[in-house]
């Protein structure tokens, strides 16, 4: 007999193109975050709120797709459903990250490339894969983070959990009590960008006003990480189970630049950084919440329903590959940092499109045929 838990549901189109726009605002904020300051305050500079983002994305899309499947479906089976979604690719992105690792090297940013064991780096990977954070005693590439192979990786660590929570007790709570969750994250939101420091455990200067951060393993970034997870998940979480939603003419233009300018507005806080921590708690609070609704409540035209498809399917692959390649530009960056701009534009477009590649390679060749295959002899059984 059929699964009826396997049956997908129909996809908020606007919501994919979303995270493809979300996805690649991320590589362009990676590009240049190896330059100086000056260009990084300018230019993509709040590219790292489209984490946060993506948390309220997830935590919109899992109420929706699972919420009323729960007559259905057992623990372990929204567990297997999300590692087949999740899992292959973040295997791909760590074996991208072995394959380039050693070319990321002969640079001072990353001093610990050139003496790395390569037995080291396959016990990381492995480690890597199993979800394992890493404590900066066993740094291999000499950021101290908490995956030294492949960066992006943090954030599924904490997708995860969230899963997990949402699976263990978030479905079972009514919108009362998910309500009250919201607002209680909230002010662990603005305990971090307005630099509140409710607990005392902000105690980094570069990290005060501000939620970038999530990427160590010591207690001041575990609790800058949770905080990015909890407001946005819940309450994205909370939307779909609330069914509030806007419907506008052109819906993925309007939302897709209001994602670009959002993201791509210069750092405010140059003086004094109350201010830029003020405009990302209005991000994170309020207008990623509104973007989500207007997604979620809006429809496609025909011209448009293509590229959200393709960037709804780019965007898992491209985020969680294109580090490795960051890290190869950024140490090309550190050896060459008067060539001519001429040539920093140029091997700029070329690190991008090496990341599109592999991508979309990534998705054709590999996730899709992987997770049909794990639906078919894993899922169904």
């Amino acid at each position: 007999m059929k699964n009826s838990f396997l049956e997908s549901k129909p996809r908020y189109e606007i919501l994919d193109g979303l995270r493809g726009v979300a996805a690649l605002v991320v590589v362009l904020y990676h590009l240049v975050e190896c330059y100086p300051a000056e260009y990084v305050s300018n230019f993509m500079a709040h590219g790292y709120l489209a984490v946060d983002f993506f948390f309220a994305l997830s935590g919109f899309v899992i109420g929706y797709a699972y919420d009323d499947r729960w007559d259905k479906m057992s623990t372990w089976g929204f567990f297997k459903r999300r590692i087949t979604r999740l899992h292959p690719m973040v295997i791909m992105g760590v074996l991208v990250g072995v394959c380039f690792f050693y070319y990321s090297g002969d640079c001072e940013i990353f001093n610990k490339v050139d003496d790395a064991a390569w037995w080291m780096l396959l016990v990381q990977s492995l480690l890597l894969i199993c979800m394992i954070p890493l404590p900066s005693s066993m740094d291999i590439r000499g950021w101290g983070e908490l995956t030294s192979i492949d960066g992006p990786i943090w954030t599924l660590m904490f997708e995860y959990v969230a899963n997990i929570f949402y699976a263990l007790f978030l479905r079972r709570t009514g919108r009362t009590v998910l309500a009250i969750l919201v607002a209680l994250s909230a002010v662990l939101t603005a305990d971090c960008t307005l630099h509140l420091n409710l607990f005392g455990n902000l105690v980094t200067e570069w990290q005060q006003y501000s939620v970038i951060g999530g990427f160590y393993l010591n207690p001041e970034n575990l609790y800058i990480g949770y905080v990015r997870l909890l407001y946005p998940f819940l309450c994205g979480l909370l939307l779909s189970r609330m069914g509030k939603t806007i419907k506008i003419n052109n819906g993925f233009v309007v939302t897709a630049l209001m994602v670009l300018i959002m993201l791509g507005i210069p750092n405010l806080g140059t003086t004094h950084k109350i201010y830029d921590g003020i405009y990302q708690l209005v991000c994170i609070l309020l207008v990623f919440p509104l973007i989500l609704s207007i997604g979620a409540g809006s429809t496609l035209g025909k011209k448009t329903t293509g590229i959200c498809k393709f960037l709804g399917e780019i965007s898992f692959p491209l985020y969680i590959t294109h580090y490795p390649i960051i890290y190869m530009h950024t140490s090309w960056y550190q050896r060459h940092t008067d060539a001519a701009l001429g040539t920093h534009l140029m091997i700029g477009f070329c690190t991008l499109l090496i990341a599109l590649g592999i991508a979309y390679a990534a998705l054709r060749l590999y996730d899709e045929p992987v997770r049909a295959w794990l639906k078919e002899h894993w899922l169904k059984k």
